[in-house]
């Protein structure tokens, strides 16, 4: 069976797991519907993982930022960058009438 996305065999696979889906919303309410689902994919994250300790810290490495990151006021930044822009135009300008 090919079970690839945009074949009849994926869409009646994902039909059923979708009407499986809300026979239980109907049946045992939304709620207990979600927590089965969160435990499901835990049990689904334990068992496929290898390392979870290094997917755990790669994962919680980039969700939160490093302490030491400088954050950057880009305001202040173009500010700077425009005086830069002002000042070497200004020696340019000095440089010229030196010149002549």
């Amino acid at each position: 069976m090919n079970m690839k996305r945009g074949t009849p065999a994926f869409g009646i696979v994902i039909g059923l797991a979708l009407v499986a889906l809300g026979a239980l919303v109907m049946l045992i309410g939304i709620w207990k519907t979600l927590i089965l689902a969160a435990l499901f994919a835990i049990g689904y994250f334990l068992g496929t993982v290898e390392n979870k300790t290094e997917f755990i810290k790669t994962t919680a490495n980039r969700l939160i930022p490093n302490r030491e990151a400088k954050v950057i006021d880009f305001k202040t930044e173009l500010v700077k960058e425009q005086e830069q822009m002002q000042n070497n135009a200004e020696e340019a300008a000095k440089a010229e009438e030196g010149k002549e």
